[in-house]
């Protein structure tokens, strides 16, 4: 049976979803090289995907502010977040799914989030966080004020997000399976399909069984 997210409504969101299955824990699946290979500028893109302009990077920040949240500074998109550590020369590499996420994300201009599957609670939605809303985003316990972002829910709260997604579901070594959403827009006709589409692609060169989702 697939795997369901409840959707609230919303005008500008146009989700892409799948579950990727890993034959072994995802600590020990290397990164292949045609992934690693597509961390750097000017990489070839695949069919539907255009290179990021600022209508791009524009519509993904209005996608995020239709709830009142603020994409701005260590808030902005995860997409923004890569963009600038690519120019920086710290582009990180941290496993093969994680890696796969990072360069669609980057080459889309599309925020992604990865949340480890068993480590989610109870049923599954994606709504507009509402105020006072917080979550713990890093090993150390920062966190982040979510009002008003949309997030992807378990039953304990906020898990994926476009811009941070919460420590206590993120993937880790021992993952065997991983739910991944692409937050796109409507305002991007095309660009959320071929985006998960890649990333599906690339997450089966890594090994992964790819799986829909139910929304």
């Amino acid at each position: 049976m697939a795997l369901t997210i409840a959707l609230e409504s919303h005008p500008l969101l146009e989700l892409g979803a799948f579950v990727a299955r890993l034959p072994r824990p995802l600590a020990q699946c290397a990164t292949p090289p045609e992934i690693a290979a597509l961390a750097r500028a000017g990489a070839e893109l695949p069919p539907g995907l255009t290179p990021v302009d600022e209508a791009v990077k524009t519509a993904v920040r209005d996608l995020l502010r239709h709830g009142g949240f603020k994409p701005a500074g260590r808030s902005k998109p995860a997409s923004e977040y890569l963009v600038g550590a690519l120019a920086d020369g710290r582009f990180p590499a941290i496993n093969a799914l994680v890696d796969a996420c990072n360069v669609v994300s980057l080459h889309a201009g599309l925020p992604i989030s990865l949340v480890d599957a068993d480590r989610t609670e109870g049923t599954l939605a994606i709504r507009c966080a509402p105020p006072g809303t917080s979550y713990v985003f890093n090993p150390s316990g920062q966190t982040i004020d979510a009002s008003g972002l949309v997030c992807l829910y378990d039953a304990a709260g906020p898990t994926g997000t476009p811009v941070k997604d919460a420590q206590r579901t993120k993937t880790h070594d021992d993952t065997r399976a991983a739910i991944a959403i692409v937050w796109g827009t409507r305002a991007l006709p095309g660009r959320t399909a071929a985006a998960t589409r890649w990333f599906r692609e690339l997450v089966a060169i890594a090994g992964a069984t790819v799986e829909d989702v139910a929304t």
